[in-house]
């Protein structure tokens, strides 16, 4: 690693620690030459998660639009930030252990709804209504009468 005070090519590595999920690795270095110390951080490259939209279109998975989705859904509910966190995360590593790079956003749908059905059953309702894309009272008493 080089130096970022004077360039050198050889730095030392003086102490290393893991954080809570062993995602990010945090070394401090030193530099023999000029002896300043600096921190570098080392992650997993990730092999991007492409999202099969149902119009046929594909993106790159977003975990932050994830979590803006759970979120509205929470509007107003019981559930705090920390637990949208925790789905977004469970959802995400879910997705990371199949097979495959490409994933249907139907899938990714199923996964939330079955996180929040187990939480909260008013941001359930709220998530499934645009997830399944409910279009009249009907549907919503359907999937009320599934809850009860």
């Amino acid at each position: 690693m080089k130096c970022p005070f004077c360039n050198n090519n050889d730095t030392e590595v003086v102490e290393t620690r893991d954080n809570e999920d062993m995602q990010i690795i945090r070394r401090r270095r030193e530099c023999p030459k000029c002896a300043k110390r600096f921190t570098t951080y080392e992650r997993i490259e990730r092999v991007p998660l492409i999202v099969m939209k149902k119009d046929g279109r594909k993106e790159q998975f977003d975990r932050d639009k994830l979590k803006n989705g759970i979120l509205k859904s929470c509007e107003k509910t019981v559930v705090g930030i920390s637990e949208i966190d925790s789905i977004a995360e469970e959802v995400e590593k879910e997705l990371r252990n199949q097979d495959g790079v490409e994933i249907d956003s139907k899938k990714i749908g199923q996964l939330v709804a079955q996180k929040l059905k187990k939480i909260d059953k008013i941001a359930y309702i709220r998530f499934a209504s645009v997830f399944r894309r409910f279009v009249d009272v009907e549907d919503f008493e359907k999937e009320l009468q599934k809850l009860l």
